[in-house]
């Protein structure tokens, strides 16, 4: 892994808006704690950004949707049974929420709720990494057998469903709701078998 001095000024000032707004949102992260956490000063972010905090936003959002997607298709590729692969990205989450302090969540879903029909843009941008996670499940799906109609229906639950779960166990401090998603969304693509 490379310290913050390899990653370029731009790289960290977009993991940085993408890690506050993971633990805060879009509407409570300003230019100068992101500068200030980037270790960038506030013209950097101005010269990367043109755009501002929307443009900023749209490319900490599609960062995210990268980093999420790459521990959902690791533990979707671990284990061959979509149904327990499906557990195992469940427990993956957990445990990752667990070892944050209950911080780290889905690294978009705060701003998707703030931008809904607010900030066009940015709220697209979020419903792309959506697609793109469903993607990856119902790509697993039908790679298993199943039709690409069912696929893609299972992949919707298991998604909005893992975004339900991971949201109540970090308000619960618990890793409960994650872990009995994963069992119930199992049984759930089972029974399309």
């Amino acid at each position: 892994m490379r310290t913050k001095h390899e990653i370029g000024t731009r790289e960290r000032i977009v993991r940085a808006m993408s890690r506050l707004m993971q633990r805060q949102g879009y509407e409570a992260t300003g230019l100068k704690q992101i500068s200030q956490e980037a270790q960038a000063t506030l013209g950097s972010v101005y010269h990367f950004f043109p755009g501002g905090k929307t443009e900023l936003t749209i490319e900490a959002v599609r960062h995210g949707d990268r980093e999420f997607a790459d521990h959902l298709r690791a533990a979707l590729e671990r284990v061959d049974d979509p149904g327990q692969a499906i557990i195992a990205c469940a427990h993956d989450l957990a445990e990752g929420l667990r070892e944050s302090g209950w911080l780290d969540g889905c690294p978009i879903t705060t701003t998707a709720l703030e931008s809904a029909g607010r900030v066009p843009d940015i709220q697209r941008a979020t419903e792309e990494a959506f697609a793109n996670w469903r993607g990856l499940v119902s790509d697993k799906l039908r790679r298993s057998g199943f039709p690409e109609d069912v696929a893609d229906d299972l992949a919707h639950t298991v998604i909005n469903t893992l975004e339900g779960a991971e949201m109540s166990a970090q308000v619960s401090q618990s890793e409960t709701p994650l872990r009995l998603a994963g069992r119930h969304l199992a049984r759930l693509v089972d029974s399309y078998r």
